[in-house]
């Protein structure tokens, strides 16, 4: 039996896409352009798009490994 995860009781599981433009430093649009791709999972409530605080931390860690990969395989670049 697995034990149930732990959340902070006063964290966000979600986030507006402000707070993600804001989280990652880009702007609103770029924030929408990755949702629409669907590299960045998000849902729509009403009119308004949230992103789950998990599915953003996973997004960045995709992040941070595709540059670890291109970095040690030399084909970053700016």
């Amino acid at each position: 039996i697995s034990a149930p995860v732990e959340r902070h009781p006063m964290a966000q599981r979600f986030v507006q896409i402000a707070d993600v433009a804001e989280t990652l430093n880009v702007s609103a649009r770029q924030v929408y352009g990755l949702v629409k791709s669907g590299e960045l999972p998000a849902i729509k409530v009403g009119k308004s798009w949230r992103i789950e605080a998990e599915e953003l931390e996973a997004y960045i860690q995709r992040a941070y490994a595709d540059t670890r990969s291109k970095v040690e395989s030399g084909t970053l670049t700016e």
